[in-house]
């Protein structure tokens, strides 16, 4: 039984959409973790610094040492909450593609995970990134379709012209419920 599902894709591709009807979707409760909660969390002083998250003015992510720590820490604290019996749907953005998945696998080893890469129109994602204060300009496009090169899914879903409640309902028809 699928206890992690792993959405990746560019930003405002609609990840936290998807994973917010999942959990109103999918009958047992799951817990939503999603890589914005990581960078949220960060000391003021590594966000849009060279060791931690740094952001060109185009948009360009750049993650430093000291994110990639705190990042690998993090990820092993949400595979302990899996191995302890929480089920949890992981929003990410691989901005190293394959590298981004290859970090997930090595904490998740022997974990049931559902792969899902979440893909957009980088001029739709575009459009939506310019209604977010909280993003800078040029992220969507640079990461629309960076974020899946090399990669492999088990579903794989676009929602440059789909709900992200239709999306949720492909991912959930993935997953073995008891």
């Amino acid at each position: 039984m699928i206890t992690c599902i792993i959405l990746n894709g560019g930003s405002s591709s609609g990840k936290t959409s998807i994973a917010i009807a999942l959990q109103n979707l999918l009958p047992e409760p799951w817990l939503r973790f999603s890589i914005d909660d990581l960078v949220d969390a960060m000391p003021s002083s590594l966000v849009e610094s060279s060791d931690g998250v740094g952001i060109g003015s185009d948009g360009t992510v750049r993650p430093g040492g000291a994110f990639r720590r705190l990042e690998s820490v993090w990820m092993q604290g949400i595979a302990a909450m899996i191995h302890g019996g929480a089920a949890v749907i992981i929003d990410d953005v691989f901005l190293t593609g394959i590298e981004g998945r290859q970090r997930w696998e090595a904490v998740l080893v022997n974990l049931p995970v559902l792969w899902v890469g979440v893909h957009c129109d980088a001029e739709v994602a575009a459009q939506r990134e310019q209604r977010r204060p909280d993003r800078i300009r040029g992220m969507a496009e640079h990461q629309a379709a960076a974020v899946h090169v090399g990669m492999t899914y088990d579903v794989a879903v676009d929602t440059t012209h789909r709900s992200a409640e239709d999306c949720a309902r492909s991912i959930a028809q993935r997953i073995q419920i008891p």
